[in-house]
């Protein structure tokens, strides 16, 4: 037993320090190898779930991403058949609002001019028909047609307006237009292009109406171009009596 102390005691210092470093050393790896196995192992067995949750809200997010685009697709329809509607019904509106001039529905303002035409004041010679020198329904309704062959959109009498249906007739005295029953002057107001008197002259028609009515029986007959004539809306009635369809024309090939 001594003479292992005088061994132990042989031994040098610094080797009792070194073997019980390394000791100390050869531990501390040990507890840190145990510690680190359980570690590692409980986060492979929690890698796998948490890889196929990010896989499944990837599937939803691109799901999500496909319902979007199909959404804005549908909606892009929806609008481009709301601008087809809103197309159909703005033809649908002007067809009616052209449909309401032409009978008349609407009053209109626009270049034009106004026809006076007056009875005769020459003295009516022995034997001459009193009627010649008068005003009458046949006079009334020639300028209207000359009017309208020289481009004339829209007329009116006294204020009455003319449309399709409108009767021209002498009733006694007066003439009657629509249903009012009109004393001269009489006025005839006419919308149309700017060079409406000067087409009116060119017809030939009018200038034999002219020649008779005022060189040779003296009507008085004149006109004034205004800067902004007004034809009043049709105020009568509107009785329709029949309709049929209209088959379209075909395309010219």
């Amino acid at each position: 037993m001594s003479g292992l102390a005088e061994r132990i005691r042989a031994i040098p210092t610094w080797q009792v320090t070194l073997g019980v470093a390394l000791l100390a050393l050869g531990f501390l790896i040990a507890a840190q190898l145990s510690a680190e196995g359980p570690r590692i192992r409980y986060t492979s067995q929690e890698r796998s779930p948490l890889v196929e949750t990010a896989l499944e809200l990837q599937r939803q997010q691109d799901a999500l991403k496909q319902d979007i685009v199909e959404l804005r697709e549908q909606v892009q329809r929806l609008e481009d058949q709301g601008r087809g509607t809103t197309q159909l019904a703005r033809e649908i509106n002007d067809f009616l609002e052209e449909a309401r001039i032409a009978a008349g529905l609407i009053p209109l303002t626009g270049t034009g001019l106004v026809l006076q035409l007056a009875d005769s004041t020459q003295p009516i010679p022995d034997g001459a028909n009193e009627a010649d020198y008068l005003v009458t329904a046949r006079d009334i309704r020639t300028v209207i047609a000359e009017l309208w062959l020289a481009g004339a959109e829209a007329l009116s009498v006294n204020g009455e307006r003319v449309t399709v249906s409108t009767g021209v007739l002498d009733i006694g005295h007066s003439i009657l237009v629509n249903s009012a029953y009109l004393s001269p002057p009489y006025q005839v107001t006419a919308i149309g292009p700017p060079d409406l008197i000067g087409q009116l002259g060119l017809s030939q028609g009018w200038r034999e109406f002219i020649g008779t009515r005022q060189g040779t029986f003296g009507l008085d007959i004149t006109f004034a171009e205004p800067e902004r004539v007004t034809v009043p809306a049709y105020a009568g009635s509107l009785v329709l009596r029949e309709s049929r369809s209209l088959p379209t024309s075909a395309p010219n090939q």
